[in-house]
């Protein structure tokens, strides 16, 4: 099909053009600048995705690139992780980051005010934006040992997989897309973002897409965990820090009064008996127990995190008025024990986390995950897993964007544990390979074409 300059279909407000691009798009054309527009008809396309740009000359160099800098991609992996980043506190790892990617030739490189390191790559046209992320933080306290420790083609370091693997192929996209000279239609954003981890509450996301991006990136990949799989959908959760409190008194003189730490147990023992909602999987838990001052003080003081997740809206609603009122009963029950007393327990929430599910639900014939399938193939991988999790793709998702979370290759375990590895195997390079190819496809390639 050959789209001429007169096309009405181009000929809408300028409002209107983004969609206009997702359409053409999708029958395999993409704007172009030098002649206003060109025709992308690659040998490879998505079934029900964007083409997959595999006979592209450039995209060619840039993966057998890849394939070839394996031993350096392994390299920035380490070399990251070996920079601590607890929550709260990745500017050391996010300065070492900007100055790696710098040197592959962006200059332009950025911090923003909350410690994303974000690259804008400009393309060709007026292609999809495409931002691909990894992030930055860990879950591991100030003060973890986080040297990388090497046994044959094994590394062992908290955070070397979750996300260290994911910042090195963010770096090596970086680098096949200039060393390559890879041109896109649209933009490219290369970022790594603070504050994925628990604590964080994905707020590096959250920042960018309620600012500087919002309403301007069309597709969003989060490079997060290993092996060729996509997450696709995205769990949403509730996180409660529920204090306990009392006047507390001396376990023997003061005997009679409701104890914080008691109300709790009732609380938690109510908790444990909960049933979850039918229908999309629901979870909870209570995480963290804390409180009391001496084994022989009434405790004044008691605190408890509480977790839930869900893929549904309406089931994670539904647990967190399940796991209230549990709360609310054990409250209850502790108070009502001890009927000659004036004291009374009382109960607070701190909200410590809240993810949104998102807006709607993706499935293997939505365009990205549908690219990112093919890609996948394309590389020979029979086939691609698909599933759900929490991560920074859920900020893009409850927006209505279309956004993926994707493995950076290789294997690995111990994720979040002080006993994570990762090893890269013969086709640990697919990863990154994998996310070129993608990110390639998604933001389009310029194509000649005679009016």
């Amino acid at each position: 099909m050959l789209v001429r300059p007169n096309c009405p279909l181009l000929n809408m407000p300028n409002m209107h053009r983004r969609t206009v691009r997702h359409i053409l798009a999708a029958l395999g054309v993409s704007l172009g600048v030098s002649l206003g527009f060109s025709l992308a008809l690659p040998a490879a396309v998505a079934a029900q995705g964007r083409p997959l740009p595999t006979d592209d000359p450039s995209v060619k160099k840039g993966m057998d690139n890849i394939k070839s800098w394996n031993a350096w991609i392994l390299e920035q992996q380490v070399g990251l992780c070996e920079i601590p980043a607890p929550p709260f506190k990745e500017t050391a790892r996010g300065l070492e980051f900007r100055k790696r990617i710098a040197a592959l030739g962006y200059p332009q490189a950025k911090i923003d005010s909350i410690g994303n390191v974000i690259v804008e790559r400009p393309g060709t046209g007026n292609g999809p934006t495409v931002m691909i992320a990894g992030h930055l933080d860990t879950v591991f306290p100030e003060g973890t040992d986080v040297k990388v420790k090497k046994t044959g083609d094994r590394y062992d370091a908290p955070g070397i997989g979750d996300d260290c693997r994911g910042l090195a192929v963010v770096l090596s996209v970086a680098k096949a897309l200039n060393e390559g000279a890879i041109k896109t239609t649209g933009k490219v954003i290369l970022v790594a973002n603070v504050g994925e981890e628990g604590p964080g509450d994905l707020r590096g996301v959250r920042y960018m897409f309620g600012g500087a991006y919002k309403g301007k990136v069309d597709y969003f990949i989060s490079v997060d965990g290993l092996g060729i799989h996509v997450t696709d959908r995205a769990v949403g959760s509730k996180r409660y820090s529920v204090k306990f409190t009392g006047p507390g008194g001396h376990s023997y003189g003061a005997f009679g009064m409701p104890s914080a730490i008691h109300a709790m147990g009732r609380a938690i023992a109510n908790i444990s008996d909960l049933q979850v909602p039918s229908g999309a999987k629901t979870t909870f838990n209570v995480g963290i127990v804390k409180g009391g001052t001496s084994v022989n003080t009434i405790s004044p003081d008691g605190t408890m995190d509480v977790d839930m997740r869900s893929e549904s809206v309406t089931n994670l609603d539904e647990m967190d008025k399940r796991i209230q009122d549990a709360i609310a009963k054990g409250l209850a029950a502790e108070n009502a024990r001890w009927p000659n007393s004036k004291a009374k327990i009382a109960v607070k929430y701190d909200t410590i986390g809240i993810r949104p599910v998102g807006k709607v639900p993706q499935t293997e014939a939505t365009p990205i995950v549908a690219t990112a399938l093919a890609a996948g193939k394309a590389l020979g991988q029979t086939k691609v897993e698909t599933g759900a999790s929490s991560t920074d793709s859920n900020i893009p998702m409850s927006l209505g964007i279309q956004a993926i979370t994707i493995g950076g290759g290789g294997s690995g375990g111990g994720a979040h544990a002080i006993t994570e590895w990762y090893q890269d195997g013969p086709e640990g390079y697919k990863g990154p390979q994998w996310a070129l190819l993608l990110v390639a496809a998604l933001a389009g390639m310029p194509k000649s074409i005679t009016p």
